[in-house]
């Protein structure tokens, strides 16, 4: 039985020189994930709670059939996912590695998670405020404009940033199967060459970038209670 044992390796001084570009191609794999996540999961989440009993037009057979197709993208665990979904990724994007490849089981894990939790942020806000927007004849837009997203925005705030963090996650998950990035960067030059550096240096950098985004979305959500 062998022992796959770290090592320093890679010199400090050397080590921003990779840990930047991953960090660079990290970030632009959980942008564009979460642009797509905000256009296509907010609106879902909305339909999701305007079409429950609580909601501006109740509907028992559209929330149905949009909760399960919510809870069907939260069902696999993103690993799973992600090899499931090849063939359709190949098909849509034209490659199975890469950024590319990446972004399309990122998007399909990311989207469903925050219309759950949009749906839960409107959920929260009072009856009675959209009681008095339906007295007032507003219109279900106005309503969902001005009330709904409105006085949800806290809670909202509040779930994206816990969707950006498990976008970071699935990120390196993805990275460690070639789809660059930190992941890729820990893995295949850390783990893999047994160079602890590069190991350390990618963790404590994650760590970081999870610390900063939990402190920042919990100032902005702390800012709009107030």
């Amino acid at each position: 039985m062998t022992t796959h044992v770290l090592a320093l390796g890679t010199p400090w001084s050397g080590v921003p020189a990779l840990l930047f570009p991953a960090f660079g191609q990290s970030a632009e794999m959980v942008g564009i994930v979460m642009a797509i996540v905000i256009l296509l999961g907010g609106p879902l989440g909305v339909l999701i709670f305007n079409t429950s009993p609580r909601g501006l037009a109740p509907h028992a057979q559209v929330n149905a059939v949009v909760s399960w197709i919510a809870n069907l993208g939260r069902s696999l665990p993103f690993l799973v996912l992600m090899a499931t979904i090849i063939p359709f990724t190949q098909l849509v994007v034209g490659t199975t590695i890469g950024i590319k490849a990446a972004i399309i089981p990122m998007s399909l894990a990311g989207i469903p998670f925050f219309a759950r939790l949009m749906e839960n942020a409107i959920r929260e806000v009072p009856p009675e405020m959209l009681d008095v927007g339906v007295a007032s004849g507003a219109s279900r837009w106005q309503i969902i404009r001005s009330i709904q997203l409105t006085e949800a925005l806290p809670g909202i705030v509040a779930g994206l940033t816990l969707n950006i963090i498990a976008m970071i996650e699935y990120s390196a998950i993805a990275g460690a199967i070639g789809a660059g990035g930190l992941g890729y960067l820990a893995i295949n030059d850390g783990y893999e060459q047994f160079d602890g550096t590069i190991m350390i240096a990618c963790i404590a950098l994650l760590i970081l970038i999870v610390q900063v985004i939990q402190f920042t979305g919990d100032r902005a959500v702390r800012s709009l209670l107030h």
